[in-house]
């Protein structure tokens, strides 16, 4: 229990620093800044900060290596040691980051440019407000270490489609890309960081659905026909006898700690 406390507590942490680092607020290094070194080499370091977070998310993240790794890390922590990983790695991409200098784009009007800085603020709001959504806790690892500090069994949480979940399948990922996009100030650092980061979104949100498919079977291929991945309204709405059928269940099944 206290391992998990003490993951997520880094986790949030890390969280608050990211917004800083992206939006270059309050952090003592931020994403932009004076290049220090070449800029071939700057842009392989960065590349190679931002594969290894990839590769550490998409890989321990699947359902196959949490079977393996289980064997040799107890099942109830295993979620927060992903999430202590996935930190390891942020914190390792921040310190080494290196800048690259150059302005694609500024905006120079000051009511605009302040919109845009709300706008990617949002984008970060939404992250988190889609994480207590689906169960904020069983996300990072706290539900698991709690139901085992009970002595209960742990239980995959139940498919729902809370408030954005109706509007796009992956609402999360949406308000990071609108959290990495929307910037006054584009710089050449940014908006690298910007295109790989889109596309690693793209294919995690591939291998994650795979996920979701073996998980839930039907029930996600059906929600896949009707609601759009990641722009909202592109797609048709929820049938009305599944939209029923959720607001019971949600209505019986509240997501929480407990």
């Amino acid at each position: 229990m206290l391992y998990g406390v003490v993951v997520y507590c880094l986790f949030f942490g890390t969280f608050l620093y990211m917004i800083g680092f992206v939006e270059n607020l309050f952090v003592p290094k931020s994403i932009d800044g004076a290049p220090q070194i070449p800029l071939t080499t700057a842009l392989l370091i960065n590349a190679a900060l931002l594969s290894l977070f990839a590769l550490q998310h998409s890989i321990m993240a699947r359902p196959a290596f949490k079977r393996w790794w289980t064997q040799f890390v107890p099942e109830p922590i295993e979620r927060s040691t992903f999430v202590l990983f996935t930190c390891i790695c942020l914190i390792t991409m921040v310190y080494f980051w290196q800048p690259l200098g150059g302005v694609i784009w500024s905006v120079e009007n000051d009511v605009l440019a302040g919109v845009l800085t709300g706008v990617s603020m949002i984008g970060w709001l939404v992250v988190l407000i889609a994480t207590f959504m689906i169960n904020h806790f069983d996300l990072f690892g706290l539900r698991q270490v709690w139901l085992y500090f009970q002595g209960k069994p742990y239980e995959n949480v139940k498919f729902r489609l809370p408030l954005f979940y109706k509007y796009v399948r992956h609402p999360l990922y949406l308000g990071f890309l609108i959290a990495f996009w929307a910037a006054p100030v584009m710089t050449i650092t940014h908006f690298f960081f910007a295109v790989m980061t889109t596309g690693y979104i793209l294919t995690a949100i591939q291998l994650e659905e795979r996920d979701l498919i073996a998980l839930y079977g039907d029930k996600y291929r059906k929600y896949k026909k009707w609601a759009p991945m990641l722009i909202p309204f592109t797609k048709g709405k929820m049938p009305q006898e599944q939209a029923g059928a959720h607001a019971a269940k949600e209505a019986e099944e509240p997501a929480s700690l407990y």
